[in-house]
């Protein structure tokens, strides 16, 4: 007998786009975020060793004059690669540090909007407060002698508390999730399908340049997943309400008419990037 996968029905949840559609997403397991951290911090590791040596060797050609000025550089530099290197990876596209993309995991907004820098930069200097500065304060109490080891006894209870956390909430949320108002999520392999823009629709759906103005990119994204699912709820969702922002009253055959815009906004906004322009989503006034 052949055994499939069952979900994992607990971790299963329905996010909202902006759109009206609903999405079922399955939220990332304690066990797969823990390896995403440990893969990111192998990367860190690897770069703080790099560093390390390139600046022992400076160390070695100027001179212990330069000793205190590298060391600060050190720890500025170790400041910086623990903070940015999350911020910068979870502020791609992909929404993902190196170690999420190897474990096909990325963050999302819980309410079903956008993906602020201001969501990215909170849940991440959180981590900050909950791992590396107890961790750190924890390895100096303890290089101090006896007398200080119940101290670094309390930072290692420190950082184990937040450690854990997720596994004590449904949502599998750290710290930073919950105050930012983030969710990681697996990311489902699709196999490609049919090209979307190869889709053959009806002549009579036409768009003007204020319609197609009205959303960016990442709208055209989540209609790209809407049409992709196939689901017929979401459809007759999303296009309800793509009419009603284009103030069109042609309310038949739902499935073309995203086909139609889908099309249209596409090569709009590919056009408007060959000139250097880019609408990130409907509110970015600046394209």
């Amino acid at each position: 007998m052949v055994r499939t996968r069952r979900p994992r029905i607990g971790l299963m949840r329905k996010l909202v786009t902006p759109e009206g559609a609903t999405l079922d997403l399955r939220l990332a397991s304690a066990g797969a975020r823990a390896g995403a951290f440990i893969l990111d911090a192998v990367v860190m590791i690897a770069i703080l060793v790099g560093a390390s040596l390139l600046a022992a060797a400076f160390h070695a050609r100027m001179g212990s004059a330069f000793g205190n000025v590298i060391l600060v550089i050190w720890l500025l530099g170790f400041f910086l690669l623990r903070n940015f290197y999350f911020i910068l990876g979870e502020s791609g596209s992909r929404a993902a540090t190196l170690g999420k993309r190897l474990l096909r995991l990325r963050v999302v907004a819980r309410d079903g909007g956008r993906l602020t820098g201001g969501a990215i930069v909170a849940r991440n200097l959180i981590r900050e407060l909950e791992v590396f500065l107890p961790l750190s304060f924890t390895a100096y109490s303890a290089a101090q002698g006896i007398g200080d080891r119940w101290m670094a006894t309390l930072g290692l209870l420190w950082t184990a508390l937040f450690l854990f956390l997720p596994l004590f909430n449904r949502d599998r949320l750290r710290a930073g999730d919950l105050i930012a108002g983030t969710w990681v999520i697996e990311v489902e392999r699709h196999r490609l399908g049919t090209d979307l823009m190869a889709t053959d629709t009806a002549p009579d759906f036409r768009f003007t340049r204020e319609e197609l103005d009205a959303y960016g990119q990442y709208e055209l994204q989540r209609l790209e997943e809407v049409l992709r699912r196939d689901d017929p709820d979401a459809i007759v969702a999303v296009a309800a309400t793509i009419r009603a922002r284009l103030d069109r009253t042609d309310e038949y055959r739902d499935r073309a008419f995203l086909d139609a815009y889908y099309r249209a906004l596409r090569t709009h906004l590919e056009k408007k990037l060959l000139f250097g322009t880019r609408k990130r989503d409907k509110f970015d006034n600046a394209a």
